[in-house]
């Protein structure tokens, strides 16, 4: 973790507190000072602000089933941050592991653990996101098999990679895919001729939304946290 990013999670200082502080030279990590922001530590290293330790508070994770016209992202733009929704400390300094867009509903994780989300959004990791997918057109016969070969999507060299598709109506489906690329549904129907009108996202690894209410959170338990470690 980032020193800066450590102080905040231990104080109630600001990123831009805990820099001004870094920079005067009063902390200290394994007695000794340090000036770089970036400096990377860890919760056994001793970190002290003006000799006076610091003690990291207890990383937080969180599922939340995300409303529509909602975004993923720790500043409002056109649609307010779904942070709005979470009624924790410091709410703004957590991130989202696994974004959806505005017009996506659905499962999302929230967490201050910069670790535990690599392994949800690398694509090294392989962790599968299962989406209900409703669609312009009828589901054309050959889409299963394309994109469990793979499909190429505009602007980009390589196939996606093999992806599950299951029918459950005729213009609705269950997708399992392991990558998050750039609205990669929605691009990769594209790529096969239809077109997505409403897309809903129910799994993350074993992490299922079940009976959330919609724009309602809760902690994950510490089996579902396991499960991402």
């Amino acid at each position: 973790m980032r020193l800066d990013k450590f102080i905040c999670k231990s104080t109630e200082l600001t990123r831009t507190e805990a820099k001004k502080l870094l920079k005067m030279g009063k902390v200290t990590v394994n007695d000794v000072a340090i000036k770089d922001p970036a400096t990377q530590v860890h919760e056994n290293n001793d970190i002290c602000i003006e000799g006076q330790a610091l003690i990291a508070r207890s990383s937080r994770y969180i599922i939340l089933h995300k409303p529509l016209d909602t975004i993923c992202s720790n500043v409002d733009e056109i649609y307010p941050s779904l942070l709005h929704l979470i009624d924790v400390d410091r709410a703004f300094d957590m991130h989202i592991a696994g974004r959806l867009d505005a017009d996506t509903t659905g499962l999302v994780l929230i967490t201050d653990d910069g670790r535990w989300s690599h392994n949800i959004i690398s694509p090294k990791k392989q962790c599968e996101k299962v989406y209900r997918v409703w669609l312009r057109s009828p589901l054309k016969a050959d889409t299963a098999e394309k994109f469990t070969q793979g499909v190429q999507l505009q602007g980009e060299d390589d196939l996606t990679r093999p992806a599950k598709l299951e029918q459950v109506a005729e213009k609705e489906v269950l997708l399992t895919i392991t990558e998050g690329k750039y609205h990669q549904v929605k691009r990769m129907f594209a790529a096969v001729g239809n077109k997505v009108v409403g897309l809903h996202r129910e799994q993350i690894g074993p992490v299922k939304l079940a009976d959330l209410p919609l724009g309602e959170w809760r902690y994950l338990t510490p089996e579902e946290v396991s499960a991402f470690l």
